[in-house]
């Protein structure tokens, strides 16, 4: 039977992965695959799920015109 551990870790310089599994038993033989986006990919996605988690908070803008945008439109309903 397979048994599956998934880990996330970050590449060293010259390219190194380490990983310690203590609860893997000595000797065993088993065979690691790597998974891993485009840096550019990355970024982007990044920014784009930042940018939804912020959208989905109240009060927070998409953009920074949509911010402007709302303060002018509170700043129009105050009395002097």
């Amino acid at each position: 039977m397979l048994n599956a551990i998934r880990r996330q870790t970050i590449v060293k310089p010259g390219g190194i992965i380490e990983l310690t599994l203590p609860e893997l038993p000595e000797g065993a033989v088993v065979e690691v695959i790597v998974l891993f986006q485009d840096s550019s990919e990355l970024a982007k996605d990044t920014a784009q799920s930042l940018t939804s988690l912020i959208g989905e908070a109240p009060g927070s803008f998409a953009t920074p015109e949509e911010a402007d945008q709302f303060i002018r439109e509170q700043r129009d309903e105050w009395d002097y």
